[in-house]
């Protein structure tokens, strides 16, 4: 079946594409996290040269409709993550209350030396052991962000072993006695993705990244953690709730 493109009317064909994808979208014909046919099939759908196509695709991954995986094909994205940022946040609640499978791994992993910024904010001398653990978190599959995470490495000795069994954070607060924690500050800014974020986020080049850096506490109020979050914006939308 090859659907009829205008032609000379003013529109381009690129975009007269975009827009019949998201219409096929919005109708069902494609559901979200379906792959989308082969490029080759959609250039002759649409009677176009790939490069035609290529660009109608480009536009829709830049407005966050479809997801390109070198190697892997073209995925129709889910709608935007409702992140909320609130005192008590939870990457695996959040998911999970959207109707979606919530995932996270370890990365990275290093012993730092703690700064005069980090010093300040955990609590700690500076030159004080951190634990430096850098995470991605996904959903139903779909690369949502990375995180650097930072912890006194003598109050939470067996932080990385219990993370990259458990793969939570509450977890390994739990058994290193903190019971439950709780976000005391949060900053959020915006920024171009580098290019390591890009790949691990799965983002086009240029694509930009929601941060968030915060401060969580125990129930005494001593700092726990502190982490600094990068966003896929395509995918997520920050919601600051007051409490």
């Amino acid at each position: 079946m090859t659907d009829t493109m205008e032609r000379g009317g003013g529109i381009s064909l690129w975009r007269q594409i975009a827009e019949q994808i998201k219409s096929d979208i919005a109708g069902g014909v494609h559901a979200p996290g379906d792959r989308l046919p082969p490029e080759a099939e959609l250039a002759t759908r649409f009677g176009v040269n790939r490069h035609t196509l290529r660009r109608a695709m480009a536009a829709l991954s830049a407005d966050g409709v479809v997801r390109v995986d070198q190697g892997r094909g073209t995925f129709v994205e889910a709608g935007r993550l409702a992140y909320p940022i609130r005192r008590r946040t939870r990457f695996s609640e959040i998911v999970s209350a959207q109707a979606r499978e919530p995932a996270g791994r370890m990365i990275a992993h290093s012993l730092d030396e703690a700064d005069v910024a980090l010093a300040e904010r955990l609590g700690v001398p500076v030159g004080a052991l951190l634990h430096k653990v850098d995470t991605l978190s996904v959903a139903d599959g779909v690369p949502i962000s990375l995180a650097t995470h930072w912890v006194s490495a003598e109050r939470f000795s067996r932080f990385v072993e219990i993370y990259a069994e458990t793969g939570s954070f509450t977890k390994v607060m739990k058994a290193h006695g903190v019971g439950d924690y709780t976000r005391r500050s949060t900053r959020i800014t915006a920024r171009p993705a580098d290019p390591e974020e890009a790949s691990r986020l799965a983002l086009p080049a240029g694509a930009t990244v929601l941060i968030t850096e915060n401060v969580d506490v125990d129930p005494d109020g001593r700092a726990v953690q502190v982490s600094r979050t990068r966003f896929a914006a395509e995918r997520v939308e920050l919601v600051v709730e007051v409490e």
